[in-house]
C-alpha cells in the first residue's frame, strides 16, 4: 500500500501517541520569552467558532488537559466546531518536533493579555469538507479530535445523532505542518463528556475506544482517509484485548470511482479483533491494523458507524 508521505507521518505519529499518555505539559512560558513570575491565568475567549471543553476543570474551556491552567507566558489551544480547525498556532514552529507541537492557540502573555498570532485569520476556519460521519447506530457517537498543536488529547468534540451525519474536520498542507487530523471513534452511546477526555481502564471510551481514524487532503485533491483499531485498546495490559466491540465502522463513497482502497471497513461480527477487511490493509506502530482510501478529485468519503 502507497501513502503520501503526508498521510504516512501523520498516521505513525497518531498510533505512536495512541499507545501512551498525553504530552508533558507544554513549557511555561514561549521558549523566546521571560518567565514571569506574577502568575495569573487567561480567560477563555468564546470568540467566533470557538468550542468551550471541560469547563468544569480548572482549564475552563481550553483544549488543555483538565486541570492544566492557560496561564501567563504560554499557548493555549482551544477546540473549533465540527468541521472546523484552529487557524492560529506559533509561527516559528513549522515541523513535528517536541515542545513546539504543543505551541497551538493563542498566546497568554505576561501581562494576561492574550495575543493572536495571525491577526489576519479567523480562529476558525472551515477545513475541506470532504469526510463525513454517517451514524447508522441507535445511539449518539462521540467523535474525538485530538489537539494539534497541543497536547494531542482527544478534546474537541463532534456529536454524530443517530441515523445523522456530520462533517468531520480534514486539513489541506496549509495547516500546521502538514499535520492530518485524527479522531477516536466512540461507543455508541457514550457522551463527548465521557468520551473526548483522557479516560482509564475503567472503560472502553475516550483514548480506550477500539477504533481510531484520520484524515488530510494533498495538493492534488487527493482526501486520505483511515479508519483502524487503536493500539491501546490491544496492549497486554488492556482489560478489553480480548473483548469485541459491539460497533463497526467502515469507509464509503458516494462516488465509489473516485475511491482507491475500498473495500475498507471493520465488522467485529464477522472479522476477528485487530482484524481488517481490505485488501491493503497494514499494521502501524503498536501493531494496530489499519486500511486508508483515496478519495480523489476533492470527491466525499464516508465514515459510516454500525452496530454488530
Amino acid at each position: 500500500m502507497v501513502l503520501s508521505r503526508i498521510s504516512f507521518i501523520s498516521l505513525i505519529s497518531f498510533i505512536n501517541f495512541a499507545r501512551g499518555s498525553p504530552l508533558p505539559e507544554a513549557d511555561s512560558h514561549h521558549k523566546h520569552d521571560h518567565v514571569d513570575r506574577r502568575g495569573g491565568t487567561c480567560a477563555f475567549p468564546s470568540e467566533e467558532g470557538m468550542v468551550a471543553v471541560q469547563t468544569s476543570g480548572t482549564n475552563a474551556g481550553w483544549a488543555m488537559h483538565y486541570d492544566q491552567q492557560c496561564s501567563y507566558g504560554s499557548w493555549c489551544p482551544y477546540a473549533c466546531k465540527p468541521g472546523q480547525l484552529m487557524a492560529q498556532w506559533d509561527p516559528e514552529v513549522t515541523s513535528y518536533t517536541y515542545p513546539g507541537s504543543q505551541y497551538g492557540g493563542l498566546y497568554c502573555d505576561d501581562n494576561g493579555v492574550l495575543q493572536k498570532p495571525f491577526p489576519e485569520k479567523d480562529y476558525c476556519y472551515d477545513g475541506k469538507g470532504t469526510f463525513i460521519a454517517k451514524n447508522q447506530a441507535g445511539s449518539d457517537v462521540a467523535f474525538c479530535q485530538t489537539v494539534l498543536p497541543g497536547n494531542e488529547e482527544m478534546l474537541i468534540p463532534t456529536l454524530v445523532g443517530s441515523n445523522s451525519d456530520s462533517v468531520l474536520a480534514v486539513p489541506g498542507t496549509d495547516y500546521w505542518a502538514s499535520t492530518a487530523s485524527h479522531f477516536y471513534v466512540n461507543p455508541p452511546g457514550v457522551s463527548v463528556d465521557d468520551g473526548c477526555k483522557w479516560g482509564s481502564t475503567a472503560n472502553p471510551w475516550g483514548n480506550w475506544a477500539p477504533y481510531v481514524a484520520g484524515a488530510n487532503m494533498d495538493d492534488n485533491q487527493n482526501t486520505f482517509v483511515k479508519i483502524g483499531w487503536n493500539p491501546v485498546y490491544l496492549e497486554d495490559t488492556s482489560p478489553f484485548k480480548n473483548v469485541k466491540p459491539s460497533y463497526g465502522v467502515r469507509i464509503t463513497c458516494d462516488d465509489p470511482s473516485q475511491c482507491e482502497g475500498l473495500p475498507c471497513s471493520i465488522d467485529p461480527s464477522s472479522q476477528d479483533i485487530n482484524a481488517v477487511n481490505s485488501t491493503q490493509s497494514a499494521d502501524g506502530a503498536g501493531g494496530g491494523a489499519f486500511c486508508v482510501v483515496t478519495a480523489k478529485n476533492g470527491a466525499k468519503a464516508n465514515i459510516e458507524v454500525f452496530e454488530v
